[in-house]
């Protein structure tokens, strides 16, 4: 393929090779079969760099010059492609070696749909990114049912579908179920889709079971080729349907990033433009916008953002040796309330063991227990789990109001009311009854773990492990290790933390631990603002620009005032000059306030009502400078302090434990490309370079 050699060579790339094989079907019909396989086992998956490319371009030369009637494309066992190797991705030195690689890939990839034999993709397992798009320049494609992962991520990570499907897709199943897929479903956590609801928008034509499905594949595709087999397709509306699909876009733009992240807009501007634009415009006009976001600093931090969940966690800093965990084959959890029952629940399915829980009285544990069971029966009503399985999980779970039936428990987890004199005397209580090996866990969001473990005979097998809600969903496990935390101990709770498929961050005690010592910071800086008389909603939308989740007061809202409070007040008695209580939210608590919006989203009264606000309004470019510079400040503070020892630590917990968008790469390479590190710290927190465009003088 002329222009592949051009491309520059990716260091250490995982070459997927196109292996070619002629297959005769019984129908008569000569198929040019194309196997993408990087000769690695299911858990390395397809990716597409210079070489890879260059070796399907030589297979399509080898396809159309054999004495075939059709082509067609599948992958190894589980995979189909997962897109453009990330490497090259990220890698491009400047725009035009960005357009280069972009430029490329359509021109291979356009083969499969422009040339004179039909052609196919056998979707086969997970296509992601550029591995949906080589489906969808084939002239016709089959979907297994088995497929779990199919989606174009690129908005998730900063980047747009620039091999073709922002043009293909909305051509294909329309501009509403294109936005869904290229910017809503990216936006939602990157949610994929599985292989029949694919097939249900229409992006594949036939869906076959994965035990034949090359077989099926093969007989349906030959009886297209013959014409025994004529596939039809809904016509796309162009019209009003069109512009509604964008205006819904803009909206869930709006919503999920507030305006903040570049490509989900030029996503969106892409699908709009693809109803009036011809193929090569379309191509053109992916390769010039891709080519810009190449060298974005948004696209790099995006990378940095992903390699740090999909790599890091597996290795993380801090932990313990991995042989020193002791097994668990029984858990305890003191508490049956709303957390302690997630908990309960959590341990059972991810650990398989028996979960013995306790309240102070018979009525509190026969609610808790029933709340269980019922969500139980939600699982299985919403196929999460099957009956027998949720049948094993009913017999995993029992009460108690005696302490003494924990003496087997070999991890014992508290989740009871946040005041430090009763989780000592819980733990104290416990450590009657248990054998002096046994972990004792800690569920506090921000208390000292250490002053809970002054007066116990074994203050060393006490360990926090501070989860966030709901906790079915969040992936942040913050592992908080005291002074007197054995390894043992420690390495037992990463083993446990593992086991329930979390992100375990190690952290050494001190108030609020990461996540919330850092979101308190910059919440406190809002509250603050609007008790000196900053309008509400200039001092909740002063951090738009960073496209968070929720505004501040929204998240204050969903946690609860009375655990805001709480958190600041641990906070405040800790560090007094940087965190300060606000009386207008101990009014709101008081007044037993839930949030600052009612449920269509507007103020609700009752919190001007209450509120005592000064005469010193600042402007939303204010708050958003005092908020930036604390975090700044506070990561600072928790790098010096050894709360975690590196900033992708901090990073990492805003993203798992925060929502922290993608594009953002968690808070410090935010802090660094605007200069905020530098002019409150003196310095950057991440080499230049690492976490944003090509480094300065380069």
């Amino acid at each position: 393929m002329p222009g592949t050699s051009l491309l520059p060579e990716l260091p250490g790339e995982r070459v997927t090779r196109s292996l070619l094989r002629l297959v005769d079907h019984p129908s008569g019909v000569r198929f040019a079969l194309i196997t993408l396989d990087n000769g690695e086992d299911h858990t390395k998956p397809n990716s597409m760099g210079p070489a890879g490319l260059a070796s399907l371009s030589q297979a399509l030369d080898r396809a159309e010059a054999s004495d075939v009637d059709a082509i067609a494309i599948t992958g190894k066992p589980f995979w189909f492609l997962a897109g453009a190797d990330l490497a090259m991705l990220g890698g491009a030195a400047d725009i035009e070696q960005g357009r280069l690689a972009l430029k490329t890939g359509h021109d291979i990839f356009r083969r499969l749909g422009e040339g004179s034999k039909p052609t196919f993709a056998f979707v086969n397992g997970a296509a992601l990114g550029g591995g949906l798009e080589v489906a969808l320049h084939c002239s016709y494609r089959t979907m297994s049912s088995g497929v779990t992962a199919l989606g174009l991520p690129e908005c998730f990570l900063g980047m747009v579908p620039a091999w073709g499907g922002t043009y293909l897709l909305p051509k294909l199943i329309g501009a509403d179920a294109a936005v869904t897929v290229i910017v809503e479903n990216p936006l939602s956590q990157n949610r994929m889709l599985r292989g029949q609801q694919a097939f249900g928008l229409g992006i594949a034509d036939a869906m076959f079971a994965p035990a034949d499905f090359l077989e099926s594949s093969l007989r349906w595709a030959a009886d297209v080729v013959s014409g025994a087999l004529v596939v039809e397709r809904p016509e796309v509306e162009t019209g009003a349907a069109w512009d509604q699909a964008i205006a819904r876009g803009k909206a869930v733009i709006q919503a999920r990033t507030r305006g903040a992240a570049a490509a989900p807009a030029l996503a969106l501007g892409l699908i709009e433009q693809a109803r009036v634009r011809t193929r090569d415009e379309g191509f053109a006009a992916e390769d010039e916008v891709g080519a810009q976001l190449s060298v974005s600093d948004q696209l790099r931090a995006g990378l940095y953002a992903f390699d740090l969940v999909q790599h890091r966690t597996k290795r993380p800093v801090g932990a313990p040796d991995r042989m020193l965990a002791r097994p668990v084959t029984s858990v305890g959890v003191v508490g049956a309330g709303l957390m302690a029952g997630q908990l309960a629940l959590l341990f059972a399915r991810m650990l398989d063991v028996p979960v013995l829980l306790t309240e102070v009285d018979q009525e509190r544990l026969d609610r808790g227990l029933a709340s269980l069971h019922a969500e139980i029966d939600t699982l299985v009503a919403k196929r999460r789990l099957s009956k027998d399985k949720a049948n094993r999980l009913r017999g995993l779970f029992r009460g108690t109001l005696d302490l003494a039936d924990f003496a087997d428990a070999d991890f014992v987890i508290e989740a009871v009311f946040e005041e430090l004199a009763i989780k000592q005397q819980v733990f104290a209580d416990l450590e009657k009854v248990l054998r002096p090996d046994a972990v004792l866990a800690t569920n506090t969001s921000s208390l000292s773990v250490t002053a809970m473990a002054q007066g116990l005979e074994h203050p060393e097998r006490l360990v926090g492990f501070h989860f966030f809600n709901p906790v079915a969903v969040m992936p942040l496990l913050e592992i908080v290790r005291t002074e007197l935390t054995d390894e043992a101990t420690y390495a037992t709770a990463f083993a446990v933390g593992r086991e329930l498929k979390k992100t375990c961050i190690a952290v050494r005690d001190a108030p609020g631990f990461v996540t919330n010592r850092l979101f308190m910071r910059m919440f406190n800086e809002v509250t603050r603002a609007v008790d000196e008389g900053t309008p509400y909603d200039v001092a909740d939308h002063a951090l738009d620009p960073l496209g968070l989740p929720m505004t501040p007061l929204q998240l204050i809202g969903f946690t609860g005032p009375a655990v805001s409070q709480h958190v600041m007040n641990t906070l405040h008695e800790a560090f007094p000059d940087r965190f300060i209580t606000s009386a207008n939210l101990g009014r709101m608590v008081d007044a037993g306030l839930r949030g600052f919006y009612t449920a269509d989203g507007s103020l609700d009264p009752r919190v001007t009502e209450l509120f005592q606000v000064g005469s010193s309004p600042s402007t939303a470019e204010e708050v958003h400078r005092r908020a930036v510079e604390a975090m700044a400040d506070e990561v600072r503070r928790l790098l010096d302090e050894g709360v975690v020892t590196e900033p992708q630590e901090v990073d990492l917990a805003l993203i798992t434990g925060g929502g922290y968008p993608f594009h953002l790469g968690g808070i410090t390479p935010y802090l660094d490309r605007t200069g905020v590190s530098e002019r409150v710290t003196g310095g950057r927190f991440l080499p230049d370079g690492v976490a944003n465009g090509p480094p300065s003088g380069d």
